[in-house]
């Protein structure tokens, strides 16, 4: 056999477990208990090209010993259990569908390297750098960390959605000036711009400040707050005219509240802007394991019934990035359940797969909660989520 080559799992196929499936009629949810080799070998004949994205919390290899995961692997053994639970995922995916997985410093190269190798270098969109706490544990033994990964691969990098963290808000001014870029001459046609600085007209000047060029170069008259004919005007500028153009071209609104002239660009909102790699308390007012912590207990009881459980919110940022609802999400390390809850929030579907007794004890009843609107906590508020849907119990069986 190869290098990477293993002998394939033995088959088997999933079998709902009716009983344990909830509000079944109306959903096409799977929760599925067994081990995730078997399961997504099996989700091949059901679900081939139809995930839009998968975001997965491995066992991060760490040596700690885990009442729900085996965390406890050589590095040799890791890398392989993780091949062989990594390469499954690809034809699960749709063309543009994208994979987000958690990992913190003991493994965070070694599992580039190895997605580099199943996804392709060229389709690796980046690495999330997410705030997990506010100050670093005293038993750290050199640095004090308070961050771990969020590795982003897609299928096809050329078919991915744009990874989006949210809308502008209306109003907010983007300057048009950006001081080192190269000096250009924009121009602005009659009416276009907005003045607050009173009727009046000025003469052709440099209006240059500091490390901001800004050169008038024609006669303006303004009247009634805006520009009675077109004008020049030079410096060093974030858009280009063709920009410029379409900006306005679409009735959105260049503002120049005073001389010297520093134009704005002022967004009606709703425009959406690009994910920031940092996420972060000062971002984001991105959520901490602190904070993962209190929902597993609201939801719980337990003091600790998961060691290390994800945010709601940081779920939600990575799902909304690239998903809309209607599109179907996998977690193939449910653990506590979270990426399902969340995906279910945000009216996505979702496949979760977990193989621990907690599926039944754990997971399940967190999602009835979540359908029957009793789970209040989490991003239910943002989310505006009251209760709804449902989801089907498979277990995995052997084909003979």
């Amino acid at each position: 056999m190869g290098k990477h080559e293993r002998t394939p799992p033995e088959p088997q196929v999933l079998v709902e477990h009716a009983e344990r499936s909830y509000a079944r009629d109306a959903a096409d949810n799977l929760l599925i208990h067994g081990d995730n080799l078997h399961a997504l070998h099996a989700l091949r004949e059901t679900h081939a090209g139809s995930v839009r994205c998968v975001y997965i919390d491995p066992p991060y290899n760490t040596g700690a010993a885990f009442e729900h995961y085996h965390d406890d692997l050589g590095h040799a053994a890791w890398l392989s259990f993780m091949r062989e639970r990594l390469q499954p995922l690809l034809p699960l995916l749709r063309d543009d569908g994208v994979l987000f997985c958690s990992i913190d410093d003991r493994e965070h190269a070694y599992l580039t390297v190895l997605l580099d190798e199943l996804f392709g270098r060229d389709n690796r969109c980046g690495t999330l750098v997410w705030e997990k706490k506010k100050k670093p544990s005293f038993l750290d033994a050199s640095m004090g960390a308070v961050t771990e990964y969020v590795l982003a691969y897609a299928k096809d990098r050329r078919r991915a959605p744009p990874f989006i963290g949210g809308v502008t808000t209306a109003g907010k001014k983007y300057p048009l000036n950006n001081a080192g870029n190269g000096r250009r001459v924009l121009r602005f046609p009659a009416g276009s711009v907005r003045f607050s600085c009173g009727d009046q007209t000025f003469e052709p000047q440099d209006m240059s400040e500091g490390n901001i060029v800004t050169c008038l170069l024609d006669r303006l008259v303004v009247d009634g707050g805006r520009n009675v004919g077109a004008f020049r005007l030079e410096g060093e500028w974030r858009y280009s005219q063709a920009r410029l153009d379409e900006l306005l071209a679409r009735g959105e609104a260049i503002v120049i509240s005073k001389a010297p002239f520093r134009p704005n660009h002022v967004k009606d909102g709703g425009e959406p802007k690009k994910l920031k790699n940092l996420l972060s308390i000062a971002h984001y007012g991105m959520s901490t394991y602190e904070d993962a912590t209190a929902e597993s207990v609201a939801l719980f009881g337990e003091s600790a019934a998961f060691d290390y459980p994800k945010p709601e919110k940081l779920i939600a940022t990575l799902l909304g990035a690239v998903t809309r609802p209607g599109d179907l999400v996998l977690d193939s390390f449910a653990g506590s359940g979270t990426t399902g809850a969340v995906a279910h929030k945000l009216r996505r579907r979702w496949i979760m797969i977990e193989r621990g007794d907690h599926a039944v004890t754990h997971v399940a009843p967190r999602l009835r909660k979540v359908v029957d609107g009793e789970d209040r906590g989490g991003v239910s508020a943002a989310a505006g989520w009251s209760g709804g849907g449902g989801y089907r119990f498979y277990r995995l069986s052997p084909t003979r």
